[in-house]
């Protein structure tokens, strides 16, 4: 498969682009700073640009892309429309090329239906709230679009993220149910790769842990 990668030198987007060469795909990334990006492989293009700007989206996105991957996350400097500015480009120019299949990770914290919080999905929930309200507002509100899009979609929810060794082993349900509280990196691009191969997780929201 050709797939279009926004987020690929962040700390999720290594792991998951090396993966996706070492399964024999094809990577063409969006990315600010090239220079970041560590790895080298003939069958991984990078494309310097702002995934805020949809003249720069619309140079990673075509007709021969299969899907789409977005693991972009904000950072401290980042506009407080990235997220939903970013989910706009990415979806128009999908539909403009016919692109279907897109895969978008984001925090266990936006709520879904069948989510069984437990007290400490609710504490840490608060504290989520409390120290990064406007990146979960923005994650709600990307996230929505891309439900609503009539894409192909698939929600990937991570609780907190670490950098443990790729094990290939995870858990996959909601909030409160079948699911921890840690996902390695290297696991969550597992999950995602995976999520290509069949239609088992179309149009479902699972969390995944370790």
């Amino acid at each position: 498969m050709k797939l279009a990668i926004f987020g690929a030198t962040g700390r999720t987007g290594v792991p998951l682009v090396q993966q996706a060469l070492d399964a024999g795909h094809e990577v063409v990334a969006l990315v600010r700073n090239p220079a970041k990006m560590t790895i080298k492989n003939a069958r991984l293009s990078l494309i310097q640009g702002d995934i805020m700007n949809a003249a720069d989206v619309e140079k990673v996105i075509s007709a021969d892309v299969s899907a789409v991957i977005a693991v972009h996350a904000p950072s401290k400097e980042s506009p407080k429309t990235l997220l939903t500015s970013a989910a706009d480009n990415i979806l128009a120019t999908m539909k403009r090329h016919k692109v279907k299949r897109i895969i978008y990770m984001t925090g266990a914290g936006v709520d879904m239906p069948g989510d069984k919080p437990k007290l400490i999905n609710h504490v840490i929930k608060f504290a989520l709230k409390t120290m990064a309200g406007d990146v979960l507002k923005q994650s709600e509100e990307a996230v929505r679009k891309v439900q609503n899009s009539g894409l192909d979609w698939t929600i990937v929810r991570v609780p907190m993220l670490n950098e443990d060794p790729h094990s290939g082993k995870y858990r996959v349900g909601m909030v409160g149910v079948g699911t921890g509280p840690r996902l390695s990196r290297a696991d969550a691009a597992d999950f995602i790769l995976s999520a290509l191969k069949d239609s088992k997780y179309l149009g479902q929201s699972p969390v995944i842990s370790n």
